[in-house]
């Protein structure tokens, strides 16, 4: 399988996020509603370890995105608030050097 090359641009910052708005961002995409104590993404890192799938996140301290295709290796295609230049991407991202969780139990 091959990576696709295209990094789509799905926005910038979103209202009542604040100027570091990935923790928001993602928060927006997996619950729907700005929850103001995951707009630190090492917050992320509280919610239970899991193997990466739709839906889940991919967690360090400084930055987070969801994850939304499995692409191959550990290559997936994700939301990803904040990616630079003060824009939201759905674009391909490697796994390496984060934590995967999942968001849909209790921390």
């Amino acid at each position: 399988m091959r990576v696709p090359a295209e990094s789509r641009i799905a926005g910038g910052r979103p209202p009542g996020c604040p100027a570091a708005f990935c923790g928001c961002g993602a928060a927006l995409r997996v619950f729907g509603r700005v929850v103001p104590e995951l707009n630190l993404a090492a917050n992320w890192l509280r919610f239970p370890r899991t193997s990466p799938s739709p839906g889940m996140v991919a967690a360090r301290r400084g930055h987070v995105f969801v994850l939304e295709q499995h692409l191959r290796g550990d290559i997936w295609m994700a939301y990803d608030a904040n990616s630079g230049g003060h824009a939201t991407r759905m674009h391909a991202r490697s796994l390496r050097g984060y934590t995967v969780v999942n968001p849909h139990v209790a921390a």
